[in-house]
Protein backbone atom coordinates (compact mmCIF):
# COMPACT_ATOMS: atom_id res chain seq x y z
CA UNK A 1 0.00 0.00 0.00
CA UNK A 2 1.12 3.53 -0.80
CA UNK A 3 0.39 6.15 1.85
CA UNK A 4 0.78 9.88 1.11
CA UNK A 5 2.09 12.03 3.96
CA UNK A 6 0.88 15.32 5.39
CA UNK A 7 3.55 16.76 7.70
CA UNK A 8 2.51 19.81 9.71
CA UNK A 9 4.68 22.67 10.99
CA UNK A 10 3.42 26.06 12.17
CA UNK A 11 -0.01 25.21 10.80
CA UNK A 12 1.35 24.53 7.32
CA UNK A 13 1.97 21.41 5.25
CA UNK A 14 5.73 21.09 4.76
CA UNK A 15 8.46 18.75 3.63
CA UNK A 16 11.79 18.73 5.46
CA UNK A 17 15.17 17.30 4.55
CA UNK A 18 16.28 14.87 7.27
CA UNK A 19 13.88 16.55 9.67
CA UNK A 20 15.84 19.81 9.72
CA UNK A 21 15.72 22.07 6.69
CA UNK A 22 12.35 23.02 5.23
CA UNK A 23 12.49 22.24 1.52
CA UNK A 24 8.99 23.27 0.51
CA UNK A 25 5.44 24.05 1.60
CA UNK A 26 2.41 22.26 0.26
CA UNK A 27 -1.11 23.52 -0.16
CA UNK A 28 -3.46 24.04 2.79
CA UNK A 29 -4.11 20.86 4.82
CA UNK A 30 -7.65 20.34 3.52
CA UNK A 31 -6.52 20.89 -0.06
CA UNK A 32 -3.79 18.28 0.35
CA UNK A 33 -6.35 15.89 1.80
CA UNK A 34 -8.50 16.41 -1.27
CA UNK A 35 -5.54 15.76 -3.58
CA UNK A 36 -4.98 12.46 -1.79
CA UNK A 37 -8.65 11.39 -1.94
CA UNK A 38 -7.90 8.35 -4.14
CA UNK A 39 -5.69 6.77 -1.49
CA UNK A 40 -7.19 4.55 1.22
CA UNK A 41 -5.08 5.98 4.05
CA UNK A 42 -3.11 9.17 4.81
CA UNK A 43 -0.22 9.64 7.22
CA UNK A 44 -0.43 12.82 9.30
CA UNK A 45 2.56 13.88 11.41
CA UNK A 46 2.61 16.91 13.72
CA UNK A 47 6.27 17.91 13.45
CA UNK A 48 5.97 20.67 16.05
CA UNK A 49 4.59 18.23 18.61
CA UNK A 50 7.27 15.68 17.71
CA UNK A 51 9.98 18.26 18.36
CA UNK A 52 8.34 19.62 21.50
CA UNK A 53 7.95 23.06 19.93
CA UNK A 54 4.18 23.47 20.03
CA UNK A 55 1.37 21.57 18.38
CA UNK A 56 -1.14 21.53 15.54
CA UNK A 57 -3.83 19.61 17.39
CA UNK A 58 -6.83 21.30 15.79
CA UNK A 59 -5.59 20.55 12.26
CA UNK A 60 -4.58 17.00 13.14
CA UNK A 61 -7.94 16.23 14.70
CA UNK A 62 -9.81 17.86 11.79
CA UNK A 63 -7.93 15.73 9.23
CA UNK A 64 -8.44 12.56 11.27
CA UNK A 65 -12.16 13.23 11.27
CA UNK A 66 -12.36 13.55 7.48
CA UNK A 67 -10.28 10.62 6.17
CA UNK A 68 -8.72 7.38 7.29
CA UNK A 69 -5.51 8.58 8.91
CA UNK A 70 -2.61 7.28 10.88
CA UNK A 71 -1.51 10.10 13.16
CA UNK A 72 1.76 10.76 14.94
CA UNK A 73 3.81 13.46 16.58
CA UNK A 74 3.62 14.15 20.29
CA UNK A 75 1.72 11.01 21.30
CA UNK A 76 3.16 10.82 24.80
CA UNK A 77 0.22 9.70 26.92
CA UNK A 78 -2.62 7.18 26.77
CA UNK A 79 -5.04 10.11 26.95
CA UNK A 80 -3.63 11.69 23.78
CA UNK A 81 -3.83 8.37 21.98
CA UNK A 82 -7.46 8.01 23.06
CA UNK A 83 -8.31 11.55 21.94
CA UNK A 84 -6.91 10.91 18.46
CA UNK A 85 -8.85 7.67 18.12
CA UNK A 86 -12.02 9.38 19.27
CA UNK A 87 -11.43 12.11 16.66
CA UNK A 88 -11.29 9.44 13.98
CA UNK A 89 -7.64 8.35 13.73
CA UNK A 90 -7.42 4.76 12.57
CA UNK A 91 -3.95 4.32 14.04
CA UNK A 92 -1.76 6.35 16.41
CA UNK A 93 1.99 6.49 15.83
CA UNK A 94 4.16 6.45 18.94
CA UNK A 95 7.72 7.60 18.40
CA UNK A 96 9.95 9.31 20.96
CA UNK A 97 7.91 8.26 23.98
CA UNK A 98 8.23 4.58 23.01
CA UNK A 99 11.80 4.70 24.29
CA UNK A 100 13.86 5.73 27.29
CA UNK A 101 17.54 6.61 27.07
CA UNK A 102 18.43 2.99 27.61
CA UNK A 103 15.68 0.95 26.03
CA UNK A 104 11.99 0.37 25.46
CA UNK A 105 9.48 2.33 27.55
CA UNK A 106 7.46 -0.74 28.47
CA UNK A 107 5.30 1.03 31.07
CA UNK A 108 4.04 3.75 28.73
CA UNK A 109 3.61 1.46 25.73
CA UNK A 110 1.64 -0.97 27.83
CA UNK A 111 -0.64 1.85 29.00
CA UNK A 112 -1.17 3.21 25.49
CA UNK A 113 -1.84 -0.20 23.99
CA UNK A 114 -4.34 -1.00 26.73
CA UNK A 115 -6.07 2.34 26.16
CA UNK A 116 -6.61 1.96 22.40
CA UNK A 117 -5.66 -1.73 21.77
CA UNK A 118 -2.31 -2.79 20.27
CA UNK A 119 -3.86 -3.10 16.80
CA UNK A 120 -4.34 0.68 16.69
CA UNK A 121 -0.77 1.46 17.71
CA UNK A 122 2.09 1.91 15.25
CA UNK A 123 5.56 2.34 16.72
CA UNK A 124 8.13 4.46 14.90
CA UNK A 125 11.56 2.86 14.70
CA UNK A 126 13.13 5.69 12.72
CA UNK A 127 16.84 5.23 12.18
CA UNK A 128 19.74 7.55 11.38
CA UNK A 129 23.35 6.45 11.23
CA UNK A 130 22.27 2.98 12.29
CA UNK A 131 20.69 4.18 15.56
CA UNK A 132 17.09 4.90 16.52
CA UNK A 133 16.47 8.64 16.37
CA UNK A 134 13.88 10.53 18.44
CA UNK A 135 12.64 14.04 19.31
CA UNK A 136 11.86 14.91 15.72
CA UNK A 137 15.09 13.19 14.62
CA UNK A 138 17.22 15.60 16.65
CA UNK A 139 18.61 13.01 19.09
CA UNK A 140 19.84 9.43 18.77
CA UNK A 141 19.71 6.51 21.16
CA UNK A 142 22.31 3.78 21.56
CA UNK A 143 19.80 1.32 20.16
CA UNK A 144 19.14 -0.21 16.77
CA UNK A 145 15.75 -1.09 15.36
CA UNK A 146 16.82 -4.71 15.09
CA UNK A 147 17.70 -4.80 18.80
CA UNK A 148 14.31 -3.61 20.03
CA UNK A 149 11.77 -4.75 17.46
CA UNK A 150 11.00 -8.02 19.27
CA UNK A 151 10.46 -6.19 22.58
CA UNK A 152 7.96 -3.85 20.92
CA UNK A 153 5.82 -6.63 19.45
CA UNK A 154 3.29 -6.92 22.30
CA UNK A 155 2.37 -3.24 22.15
CA UNK A 156 1.63 -2.58 18.48
CA UNK A 157 0.09 -3.81 15.30
CA UNK A 158 2.65 -2.28 12.96
CA UNK A 159 5.87 -0.31 12.61
CA UNK A 160 6.77 2.91 10.84
CA UNK A 161 10.41 2.68 9.81
CA UNK A 162 11.95 5.84 8.40
CA UNK A 163 15.44 5.66 6.95
CA UNK A 164 16.31 9.20 8.02
CA UNK A 165 19.72 9.24 6.30
CA UNK A 166 17.88 9.58 2.98
CA UNK A 167 14.76 11.42 4.12
CA UNK A 168 13.72 14.18 1.73
CA UNK A 169 16.82 13.80 -0.44
CA UNK A 170 15.25 12.04 -3.45
CA UNK A 171 18.24 9.69 -3.66
CA UNK A 172 16.51 6.37 -3.13
CA UNK A 173 16.38 4.39 0.09
CA UNK A 174 18.21 1.43 1.65
CA UNK A 175 16.31 -1.65 0.52
CA UNK A 176 18.73 -3.96 2.35
CA UNK A 177 17.94 -2.28 5.68
CA UNK A 178 14.25 -2.77 5.15
CA UNK A 179 14.86 -6.36 4.11
CA UNK A 180 16.55 -6.93 7.47
CA UNK A 181 13.59 -5.46 9.33
CA UNK A 182 11.19 -7.60 7.33
CA UNK A 183 13.10 -10.70 8.47
CA UNK A 184 12.83 -9.57 12.10
CA UNK A 185 9.04 -9.32 12.39
CA UNK A 186 5.80 -10.59 10.89
CA UNK A 187 3.96 -7.39 11.72
CA UNK A 188 3.17 -4.80 9.09
CA UNK A 189 5.98 -2.39 8.25
CA UNK A 190 5.64 0.96 6.52
CA UNK A 191 8.84 2.26 4.96
CA UNK A 192 9.67 5.96 4.62
CA UNK A 193 12.74 8.00 3.83
CA UNK A 194 14.17 8.49 0.38
CA UNK A 195 11.60 6.47 -1.57
CA UNK A 196 11.92 8.15 -4.96
CA UNK A 197 11.05 5.84 -7.85
CA UNK A 198 8.48 3.27 -8.83
CA UNK A 199 11.27 0.71 -8.66
CA UNK A 200 11.83 1.60 -4.97
CA UNK A 201 8.12 1.03 -4.38
CA UNK A 202 8.06 -2.25 -6.26
CA UNK A 203 11.06 -3.60 -4.36
CA UNK A 204 9.52 -2.70 -1.00
CA UNK A 205 6.13 -4.07 -2.05
CA UNK A 206 7.81 -7.34 -3.00
CA UNK A 207 9.03 -7.50 0.60
CA UNK A 208 5.42 -6.93 1.76
CA UNK A 209 6.33 -3.49 3.08
CA UNK A 210 4.08 -0.46 2.62
CA UNK A 211 5.45 2.87 1.40
CA UNK A 212 4.84 6.30 2.97
CA UNK A 213 5.63 8.98 0.40
CA UNK A 214 6.37 12.65 0.91
CA UNK A 215 8.99 14.56 -1.05
CA UNK A 216 8.67 12.44 -4.21
CA UNK A 217 4.97 13.34 -4.36
CA UNK A 218 5.28 17.01 -3.42
CA UNK A 219 7.99 17.66 -6.03
CA UNK A 220 6.08 15.80 -8.74
CA UNK A 221 8.76 13.14 -9.08
CA UNK A 222 5.99 10.56 -8.68
CA UNK A 223 2.54 11.06 -10.20
CA UNK A 224 -0.46 10.76 -7.90
CA UNK A 225 -2.71 9.15 -10.51
CA UNK A 226 -0.08 6.57 -11.34
CA UNK A 227 0.47 5.83 -7.67
CA UNK A 228 -3.26 5.48 -7.02
CA UNK A 229 -3.53 3.05 -9.92
CA UNK A 230 -0.58 1.06 -8.55
CA UNK A 231 -2.29 0.98 -5.16
CA UNK A 232 -5.46 -0.36 -6.74
CA UNK A 233 -3.57 -3.35 -8.09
Amino acid sequence: MIIPCIDLQDGKVVQLVQGREKALEGAAPLEMLERFRDFPEIQVIDLDAAMGRGENNAIVEMLAGKARCRVGGGVRTPERARTLVECGADTVIVGTSAFTQTGVNHELLSAISQEVTPERVMIAIDTKGGRITVKGWTASLDLTAEQVIAQLEPYCGAYLATYVDKEGMLQGTDIDWFRGLRAATRKNITAAGGITTLDDIRQLTALQIDCALGMAIYTGRLDLKELAALNAQ
